[in-house]
């Protein structure tokens, strides 16, 4: 059976400061980040399935992100936990904000690592993860692929 590549897309907003950060991003601020999340697998073949010639229902992967992803990155502001923003960050909770310390810089770039992880370890047996775009701006944006890693 054919492998086939099924994507969906996702919006979240979330702020971030880069610590040590030569330029502009080293201030807190945000971004309307876009992620599109791509699977592959075959088709099911079972005519008795009720997901008959679907890979994965796509109900079923908005669900793994949104868990996983957008509903926890969204409005929060994410610092680097091994950083003196560990301090602004608690300072914000004390204050309500929807803060997430991470153990990385929270770039792009890292923020795609993360999500595959947690995406991978949701993911049904027979669909693997294909590959992550997280787009910070409209020209701007890092991909993670399977391939790759």
């Amino acid at each position: 059976m054919s492998k086939i590549r099924i994507t969906k897309q996702f919006t979240f907003e979330t702020g971030h400061a880069l610590y040590g950060y030569d330029g502009k991003c080293k201030n807190v601020h945000g971004h309307s980040y876009k992620l599109s999340v791509t699977v592959i697998g075959s088709p099911i073949t079972d005519t008795s399935n009720v997901k008959y010639g679907m890979v994965i229902d796509f109900g079923d992967l908005k669900k793994i992100v949104k868990e996983e992803i957008v509903d926890v990155f969204d409005h929060a502001t994410v610092f680097n936990k091994n950083t003196p923003h560990v301090e602004l960050a608690k300072e914000l909770k004390d204050r309500g904000h929807h803060v997430i310390l991470v153990d990385y810089q929270p770039t792009s770039e890292m923020m795609v690592i993360d999500f595959a992880k947690k995406i991978q370890k949701r993911l049904p047996e027979n669909i693997k993860l294909h590959g992550i775009k997280l787009q910070e701006t409209d020209t701007s944006f890092a991909e993670w692929y399977a391939s790759d890693n």
